[in-house]
C-alpha cells in the first residue's frame, strides 16, 4: 500500500482510503495490536492476526496505519546492557545556561550526538535535562565525563547519580487508559 500525495498535498491511493475507513480514533483491534507488538514485535502477521481475532489482511493494514500515523515508531531488540559490558547506568542532571534558545538548541544537538546517552529528557524543577548514560565501568564513565560531558556547550552545572540496581526497565507502555483492551 503506497501513500501518494498529489500536487495539492492531498493523499491518494489505498492507504488514504484505508485511513478514511479506519477513522482517527484507536479501536479495540488497534489497542490489541499495540499490546501484542509491545510484548513481542517479532510476531508474524499471521500470528498477530490470530491473537487479536482478525484475518491477516486487515491486521496488516492496521499495522501499516499505526506506523504511518506515528503510533508505532520502530522495532528493535531489547539488549541487556550488562551482558554487552555496559555495567554502569548513570543519571546526569544537566543545568544549562538558559540565556537564549540558540544556546539550548546547541546543547540539545550535542547531547543527541552522544551514543553513550541512551535517553534525555527536559525536566521540571532543578536542572534542564536528565540524561541516562551507559558506560562499561566507573573509570570509563569518569574518563567520558571529563572528555565529553564537561565540554558540552552552555552547561552551567552537572549532578550525577548512579543506578545501584534495576527494578524495572524497558517496560511496555500501559494501554488501559485507552479503554479498549490491552
Amino acid at each position: 500500500m503506497a501513500l501518494k500525495r498529489t500536487a495539492s498535498g492531498k493523499t491518494t491511493g489505498d492507504t488514504a482510503a484505508a485511513a478514511e475507513r479506519h477513522g482517527a480514533a484507536l479501536d479495540r483491534y488497534d489497542v490489541a495490536i499495540l499490546h501484542e507488538l509491545q510484548a513481542d514485535a517479532r510476531l508474524s502477521n499471521t500470528e498477530l492476526a490470530a491473537r487479536i481475532g482478525l484475518s491477516a489482511a486487515p491486521t496488516w493494514r492496521r499495522v501499516k496505519w499505526l506506523e504511518e500515523q506515528g503510533y508505532i515508531t520502530g522495532y528493535r531488540a531489547e539488549i541487556d546492557r550488562r551482558r554487552i559490558g555496559l555495567g554502569v547506568l548513570a543519571f546526569v542532571r544537566v543545568d544549562a545556561e538558559r540565556n537564549n534558545a540558540g544556546a539550548t538548541r546547541a546543547l540539545e544537538e550535542a547531547i543527541r550526538a552522544l551514543p553513550e546517552v541512551v535517553a534525555c529528557h527536559y525536566i521540571s524543577g532543578a536542572g534542564t535535562f536528565e540524561l541516562h548514560v551507559v558506560a562499561t565501568d566507573l573509570d570509563a564513565f569518569s574518563r567520558w565525563s571529563m572528555s565529553t560531558l564537561f565540554k558540552l556547550p552552555n552547561v552551567k552545572d552537572l549532578h550525577t547519580s548512579f543506578s545501584l540496581g534495576e527494578v524495572k526497565a524497558g517496560a511496555a507502555l500501559p494501554l488501559g487508559h485507552l479503554g479498549r483492551g490491552g
